[in-house]
């Protein structure tokens, strides 16, 4: 997806997120998808958490995360947002920052930081939309872009897999198809190949993000092979 899309699809996502808190009967209402948070809990996570990243991408280079007064505080994810997509329009997309993610497969970019924003964005908004009532799929276009970036951002680790080497295939039901191999070697993502996976999880693109992120069980999307291999992706913590 192209840095400009990603922008666009940042505010939009953001503007759903502020759409879906305002339906809602109450900022107390418990987030069924997030166990012990309120509404109010979710908004403040994402508006600072926006916070945070704007202070990070116009950071630049750096060996850890900002401090929390420069980014810590309540109110709107509108302004928050604004924040965030001025600093990436002022970064552009190929500009080095600070990530949580050095071992994996993407890069230490503000591109990168955008994409996962957006579907951290996303999946939220669909934190919300459940709480009020009316949750709606993620977007197919950021729901494609979501499930690569889950394996390659999220999943893709140097720490060793502590079971016995597995495949592990996701395929949309829209079209796309991803590929997991798990070893002593840790996790990668790897172009799909005609040989079998030990497992596939077949689903639409929303499914399969929101498989990836807790928000629905593996009962939910079509399992082929073994199963065991999903149960345990879902249980892992690498070191």
């Amino acid at each position: 997806m192209e840095f400009p899309e990603l922008l666009r699809l940042i505010d939009e996502r953001s503007a759903a997120f502020t759409a879906a808190v305002a339906s809602a009967p109450s900022l107390d209402a418990p987030v069924p998808s997030c166990p012990g948070w309120t509404l109010s809990d979710l908004s403040r996570h994402l508006t600072e958490g926006r916070r945070k990243w704007a202070v990070i991408v116009a950071a630049g280079p750096a060996d850890a995360p900002p401090p929390a007064e420069l980014w810590a505080g309540d109110g709107p994810l509108a302004p928050a947002t604004r924040e965030l997509l001025d600093a990436l329009r002022t970064a552009g997309p190929d500009k080095a920052c600070w990530t949580w993610w050095g071992d994996s497969q993407s890069p230490q970019t503000t591109g990168a930081a955008a994409r996962h924003q957006l579907q951290e964005i996303a999946v939220h908004t669909y934190d919300a939309q459940l709480t009020a009532g009316a949750p709606q799929p993620l977007p197919e276009a950021v729901a494609l872009d979501g499930v690569d970036e889950f394996v390659t951002t999220c999943v893709a680790t140097t720490s060793p897999w502590p079971h016995e080497p597995a495949v592990l295939d996701y395929r949309a039901t829209e079209g796309g198809a991803w590929r997991l191999t798990f070893s002593a070697d840790g996790a990668r993502a790897v172009p799909p190949g005609d040989e079998p996976a030990d497992v596939t999880v077949t689903g639409s693109a929303s499914d399969l993000v929101l498989l990836c992120y807790g928000r629905i069980g593996p009962d939910a999307v079509k399992i082929d092979g073994d199963r065991r291999v999903v149960d345990r992706l879902i249980a892992w913590e690498p070191e």
